[in-house]
């Protein structure tokens, strides 16, 4: 009984992984979208970008750590 609900739980804790793959290719389009409305300024939002995608990919492996340490912990 037990072992089924941390397995439980560590299914809900992954679906923030794809949650975070759904983040990434949130702020990848928007900073494209933004670049081909704006080219000469897409240079100084590169950086933005790969922040914005750090954020969105770290979240996503916070939540598969926790579904590992929910599954064999």
């Amino acid at each position: 009984m037990e072992g089924d609900i941390a397995t439980l739980g560590a299914g809900l804790a992954a679906i923030g992984s794809g949650l975070a793959a759904i983040g990434v290719g949130n702020v990848a389009g928007n900073y494209l979208a933004g670049a081909l409305r704006n080219p000469s300024a897409a240079a100084s939002q590169t950086a933005n970008l790969f922040i914005g995608l750090a954020f969105a990919e770290a979240l996503g492996i916070f939540s598969f750590l926790v579904a590992l340490l929910l599954m064999f912990i």
